[in-house]
């Protein structure tokens, strides 16, 4: 017999099966992840070298996963309204340029925080 507490348990391993599905769908069909991503390991990389502070791993930490999880609702957004409305439809551009400019926030922040991370570093070399 199982009990709610088992069922609890299972459900949350089935829910990270579908998060682990998701970021694979995205890493092999999205263009924009992979870029994101190859970013993300550029400024990991950074970090190693310039040995930034546990607060400055913290916080580019943040701003990855904003940009990360930014571009993922941008790709289910676009997803979304180009089921919805396959062909060219005006309002549906300004739904996915919306989306996009979400991205480009969290974007501008993490390069904003890049560059007061990095740029003393580099400075003092």
């Amino acid at each position: 017999m199982t009990t709610k507490k088992d069922n609890f348990v299972v459900n949350r391993i089935k829910s990270f099966s579908f998060v682990f599905k998701g970021i694979s769908i995205l890493i092999k069909s999205e263009n924009s992840i992979k870029t994101q991503l190859f970013i993300s390991f550029l400024m990991i990389i950074c970090g190693f070298v310039f040995q930034i502070s546990t607060t400055e791993w913290a916080i580019q930490i943040l701003c990855t996963g904003a940009v990360l999880t930014a571009e993922s609702l941008n790709t289910a957004v676009e997803k979304i309204a180009n089921f919805v409305h396959p062909d060219y439809h005006k309002k549906i551009g300004v739904i996915k340029d919306v989306a996009a400019g979400a991205v480009g926030f969290a974007a501008l922040a993490a390069l904003i925080i890049g560059a007061l991370i990095y740029v003393p570093k580099i400075m003092a070399l």
